[in-house]
């Protein structure tokens, strides 16, 4: 759907139709166009979670080729970014983790990656809610403090 920027001026598109219903129409195909990558982010994970599962279980060691074709990505670069550190603490854990947690368990494996950081629980904090925002963990409430799991994980307690 394409609007022309001067039928806002005036209030009304070229088909008679109210900016706030064109604004309205615009949003819902936002949303479902997120929803749609949330989906498929979901299932991109998942392929790739038994394409390497498979090839463990049976032995069958994947070419750099065919790894850089699965994963998108040169084998051997190690990405050690907070948010991907993040994701991998977060997607071997066993109960939902507050940020003081992840922070205590990013400090055991990448003790310099929170250096540059003049708040680290910030960072954190900032990186768990962006991954929320993409549909791969979410939020709960452990003893009147937030922490986070990976979506689709079973929680402690029933939460």
């Amino acid at each position: 759907m394409t609007v022309d920027p001067k039928e806002f001026v005036e209030g009304q598109t070229e088909k008679g139709q109210p900016v706030q219903e064109v604004l309205k129409t615009l949003a819902d195909e936002l949303r479902g166009l997120n929803q749609q990558r949330k989906d498929l982010v979901k299932r991109i994970d998942i392929v790739k979670g038994v394409i390497v599962g498979l090839s463990r279980i049976l032995g069958a060691d994947l070419s750099d080729d065919q790894l850089e074709d699965v994963f998108g990505r040169k084998v051997g670069r190690l990405n050690h970014g907070l948010t991907n550190v993040c994701r991998r603490i977060l997607s071997e854990a066993r109960e939902p983790l507050r940020a003081r947690d992840m922070r205590d368990r990013v400090l055991e494996d990448y003790c310099d990656l929170l250096q540059p950081h003049k708040q680290p629980i910030a960072s954190i904090v900032t990186v768990l809610n962006r991954l929320v925002t993409y549909g791969e963990e979410r939020i709960v409430n452990i003893e009147n403090q937030r922490a986070w799991v990976k979506t689709g994980e079973a929680l402690v307690n029933g939460e």
